[in-house]
């Protein structure tokens, strides 16, 4: 008779996988300033929301439901008695993000290692998440209003535009994957931020991050800039690094050629 999976075998196995990518995060991104550490550490915390965003539960409450549910098998495979409050589960959410994004980019980099995918191709994309509740109009936003009848509006959220998707009032999430041909492709570096974060910016801080083995960046037009494309052509010193910058310029730039 083959092996069986006992109950919660899938949920250890999330555990497994996230316990040290999020442990080695921590240890690139240090608390700093004064005051004590806290009593539960920030990979715990990150093990626990990526655990729970696998188990595709959408909302805070939600994922802190669940996790609460299966408390006892969560501490044991963590190795801790320790487990959040509602509210420190609450509070200590933001911090997260930046766990996560060390996370990616040292998932990529075992993966370059480890010969899973190649680096030399990559691309950049950044997509838009639709907030949850209602839509909150861009004249109420500015003046900080809420109209009586509108309940659970996402205050965090804001809006954006893409040729894709629209309007959209909500997120976003940026994602630089390796995309050389007949290869795996596989997330190198990533991040959130709400909707109307601008490529331009948010792809600028990730540039510093391109493998060693990057020779081209593709991208759509709305990464036209020349700031990326000399950062990546180009370094401090007015040397060629070697790099491509492929990218579609906007309609403005080209009439100007």
């Amino acid at each position: 008779m083959g092996r069986r999976a006992t109950a919660g075998t899938c949920l250890a196995s999330l555990v497994r996988m996230a316990m040290p990518l999020c442990k080695q995060a921590e240890r690139e991104c240090p608390r700093t300033g004064p005051g004590r550490k806290p009593d539960i550490p920030d990979w715990v915390l990150a093990t626990l929301i990526m655990v729970a965003v696998l188990k595709r539960r959408k909302s805070k409450s939600a994922q802190y439901r669940f996790l609460k549910a299966n408390r006892p098998e969560l501490l044991e495979w963590l190795g801790t008695d320790k487990f959040p409050a509602r509210s420190t589960y609450f509070d200590r959410y933001r911090r997260a993000h930046h766990l996560f994004r060390a996370a990616i980019r040292l998932q990529g980099e075992k993966a370059i290692a480890e010969g899973v995918t190649d680096p030399k191709d990559t691309a950049v994309d950044k997509s838009l998440i639709a907030a949850r509740g209602p839509l909150w109009h861009k004249s109420d936003r500015k003046r900080n209003r809420i109209p009586k009848k509108l309940r659970g509006v996402d205050r965090d959220s804001d809006w954006g535009c893409s040729q894709h998707d629209g309007w959209v009032q909500g997120y976003s999430f940026e994602v630089v994957v390796s995309s050389t041909q007949g290869t795996t492709v596989f997330p190198l570096s990533g991040s959130a931020a709400t909707a109307s974060a601008k490529e331009t910016q948010t792809f600028d801080e990730k540039i510093d991050e391109l493998p060693k083995e990057t020779e081209t960046v593709s991208a759509d037009s709305g990464y036209d800039s020349n700031h990326l494309g000399e950062r990546i052509e180009w370094t401090e010193e007015g040397k060629r690094t070697g790099r491509r910058f492929l990218c579609p310029v906007t309609r403005g730039d080209a009439d100007r050629a």
